[in-house]
């Protein structure tokens, strides 16, 4: 954006804490190029590597190094930027940052990087996201997928939806001219057809970006179920150790607790809750209200049943898990009931997954794993190839957008063409948000102040 006005020049260690071979202080703004020419004590040319001595106040060494600048608009940032390059002693690093500083920059704030190239036009908003949960992979596949999101492989599928929105909108808005007339001398049944095939790419998209914010954010799984059917010693078995007090008193769990467990590189928040019944103290009951609210954000319901009696609170927990898109019935106890594992009599729950185990001797076990590492990453079709990271905020854009698109259909059918343009137009501006086409401020500093100091 060549109109844009005159930034102030910043500054930041732009690798990571503690010492490595090599550390880079990076510099972006008008005065980079002065401040890296003073420090280096020679003249910088574009894209060149420059064997340096970076110099202080006195004309002291610092340290020696490479000198990188790129001149505006061909860097990371669209501005002027300079990296200096030298051996990564966190107190070298500070030495060097702080000559810069002196020199007429300033400390970068969080993401400030990334902030300047999304404001220069060289990235959208969800690619600058994706530097950031590059950054943070924790596995190849995350890897990957957080670089298509960078590469524009979201982003180009949300902007060609927002042009099917737009032309919607446009015949929809043509059409109001001339209310007289029915819809279908309108183009009407080609109208029906645009919205046919937007709301199934709409659909698409938001299934897309919801294995995304999986694959980013983890599975956000809740252990519930009635009281000692033991849900604490599942949580030990998957977590590997004890994390949660295990007694033959019902009800001794009382709050949530936490384990983060990866399977295949996927990442597990699995939470144990206190056991769903009528009744209980106090303590317990705010334990349940705590469970039920859990249960709202969950995107996996981890149901344990004891497998001798599995129908006992059975009514509570189907009632709290109503809303939860995804549920695991798991049997527990069966090295307590004399048989093999296929004669616990299941009871009817409409088909859903069930998983035979023992907490306490392993036995199913494995077969759980296997079930949880399946959920977690989605079948074939979904982690194949072109998958792309999304955040949360993506995907409730894309929830508002296919509510105003549903709402837009629904008043079209009434032949409201007002109300149809501008549920239409919400539509379009939900989309919008995400690329960065439709922004608030505060909505940049947040995700911006997510970012580590250096991008």
């Amino acid at each position: 954006m060549t109109d844009a006005p005159a930034r102030d020049t910043i500054a930041a260690i732009a690798t990571a804490p503690g010492a490595g071979g090599v550390g880079i202080v990076r510099l972006s703004g008008p005065r980079s190029l002065a401040i890296a020419e003073t420090v280096a004590a020679r003249a910088l040319r574009p894209r060149h590597a420059h064997y340096v001595r970076f110099r202080d106040e006195h004309d002291e060494t610092i340290d020696d190094g490479i000198a990188l600048y790129f001149a505006a608009p061909a860097s990371y940032t669209g501005e002027d930027v300079v990296e200096l390059q030298a051996h990564g002693g966190p107190a070298l690093l500070e030495t060097l940052l702080a000559r810069a500083c002196a020199l007429g920059a300033r400390r970068a704030r969080p993401g400030e990087f990334s902030e300047r190239a999304f404001l220069e036009g060289r990235l959208d908003l969800a690619q600058a996201e994706a530097v950031a949960d590059l950054i943070a992979a924790a596995d190849g596949r995350a890897a990957r997928a957080a670089r298509r999101a960078l590469d524009g492989e979201f982003s180009r599928r949300v902007e060609a939806l927002a042009g099917d929105l737009l032309a919607i909108r446009v015949h929809v808005e043509a059409a109001i001219d001339f209310a007289d007339e029915p819809l279908d001398t309108l183009g009407g049944s080609a109208l029906l057809a645009r919205f046919a095939a937007a709301s199934a790419k709409l659909d698409d998209l938001l299934a897309a970006a919801e294995r995304g914010r999986r694959l980013r954010d983890g599975l956000h799984a809740v252990i519930v179920g009635p009281p000692n059917a033991g849900k604490s010693s599942l949580l030990n078995a998957l977590a590997g150790s004890d994390r949660a007090i295990v007694t033959d008193i019902a009800g001794t769990t009382r709050d949530l607790l936490h384990e983060t467990v990866k399977l295949d590189g996927v990442e597990l928040t699995l939470v144990d809750t206190a056991g769903l019944r009528d009744g209980g103290d106090a303590i317990e009951r705010e334990g349940m209200r705590r469970a039920r609210g859990e249960l709202e954000r969950a995107d996996l319901a981890i149901v344990v049943l004891d497998a001798s009696d599995p129908e006992t609170g059975l009514q509570a927990v189907a009632e709290a898990i109503a809303e939860v898109p995804a549920r695991l019935y798991v049997y527990n106890k069966i090295d307590l009931i004399e048989s093999d594992y296929g004669s616990p009599t299941p009871v009817d729950i409409g088909g859903e997954d069930r998983v035979f185990v023992s907490a306490r001797s392993g036995a199913g076990l494995e077969s759980l794993h296997a079930r949880l590492r399946a959920l977690a990453q989605g079948d074939a079709a979904e982690s194949a190839e072109g998958a792309f990271t999304a955040r949360a905020r993506h995907v409730d854009a894309l929830l508002r957008a296919r509510d105003e698109l549903d709402d837009a259909r629904v008043q079209l059918d009434h032949e409201m063409l007002d109300l149809a343009a501008e549920a239409l137009r919400q539509a379009h501006e939900a989309l919008g948000e995400i690329t960065g086409r439709v922004r608030a401020d505060d909505l940049l500093g947040h995700i911006f102040s997510s970012f580590c100091i250096g991008k």
